[in-house]
């Protein structure tokens, strides 16, 4: 369950334990004073260490803390005191997210000064600090912006090259249908995404009347599904299986991604990604651009990237 430290006490604990909740994601994003009154998120490191205190004591043993880099008034050092007050959380699990500032299609956005964002340079060099802080830390990366401690079930997952993702970040629970509950959460099946109301008043209605509150959804077609598959094997594992594609489709996967295959060229040329007969690798430092690399894949990105619907990378 992902949840607000602000509006979290150990009843709301004794209810979630009660009915089998055995994780737990709080949201803190920064603890930095200026990045917190400009995204209006007043929320002291006390009264998260409290919330995380609360869910240890009843025994929940795999908490996840939520970070976002990119935000106002954000630079490498700001964000490094961030980093050392969250360690002092000892979380299981971290997802450090770029912030996507898109103003044309969220209007709250809009209220943010442009102006005080971190540049793209300042940003590669918070997430590279990010990733060398915590492995610095005991915990090890897993996919492109999360990371865990070694223990974690994750990595038996990346063993086998079993990881994968889905709208909560990395998961070893690969084709499992996923339930999104409460405002504007999104729910996977094999073959669709639904999203529920983003209002309280029509998504009470819906539940009330007995109903799923969802508002809308996308039906997968079977190109959809094979994009799909070698999207999410790339951003989960960093490598993909053309061999085990070729089975699980029958399709000559060569033959079939022949002009993408040339566009993930200019990474080959940059020593970013090895591509060979079996498999198609990205190495360490590709793993950052991971997003740029798998966009040949993407039709609906190639049909729509003249719009301006789409956040940057970095």
């Amino acid at each position: 369950m992902e949840i607000d430290p602000r509006f979290f006490s150990k009843e709301h604990m004794d209810v979630m334990k009660k009915y089998g909740v055995n994780r737990i994601s709080f949201g803190v994003q920064d603890f930095n004073e200026a990045t917190k009154k400009a995204v209006n998120r007043i929320q002291p490191f006390d009264l998260t260490k409290k919330a995380v205190d609360i869910a240890r004591e009843a025994g929940i043993h795999s908490i996840n803390i939520d970070l976002i880099y990119g935000l106002p008034y954000q630079t490498l050092e700001s964000f490094k005191k961030t980093l050392e007050l969250v360690k002092e959380l000892d979380p299981d699990r971290l997802a450090v997210f770029n912030y996507a500032h898109v103003p044309w299609m969220k209007k709250g956005m809009r209220k943010i000064d442009e102006t005080t964002l971190p540049s793209p340079e300042e940003k590669l060099k918070i997430f590279k600090y990010v990733i060398d802080f915590f492995e610095s830390n005991g915990y090890k990366m897993v996919g492109m912006d999360h990371f865990a401690k070694p223990e974690d079930e994750l990595f038996k997952a990346i063993e086998k090259g079993e990881l994968h993702r889905n709208f909560q970040g990395y998961t070893t629970k690969g084709g499992a249908d996923l339930i999104g509950i409460g405002l504007t959460s999104i729910s996977e099946t094999d073959d669709a995404y639904f999203q529920n109301y983003k209002d309280l008043k029509n998504y009470e209605a819906a539940v009330d009347a007995g109903k799923i509150p969802t508002f809308r959804g996308v039906i997968l077609n079977e190109e959809d599904k094979i994009r799909k598959y070698i999207i999410m094997e790339m951003m989960a594992n960093f490598s993909f299986d053309i061999k085990r594609f070729e089975e699980k489709f029958g399709i000559n996967f060569k033959e079939k991604f022949k002009n993408e295959l040339n566009e993930l060229q200019e990474f080959v040329d940059e020593g970013l990604v090895e591509i060979n007969d079996d498999k198609i690798k990205v190495n360490k430092t590709g793993s950052l651009l991971i997003r740029n690399i798998v966009l040949p894949f993407d039709e609906y990105f190639k049909k729509m990237k003249n719009q301006k619907v789409f956040s940057k990378s970095v």
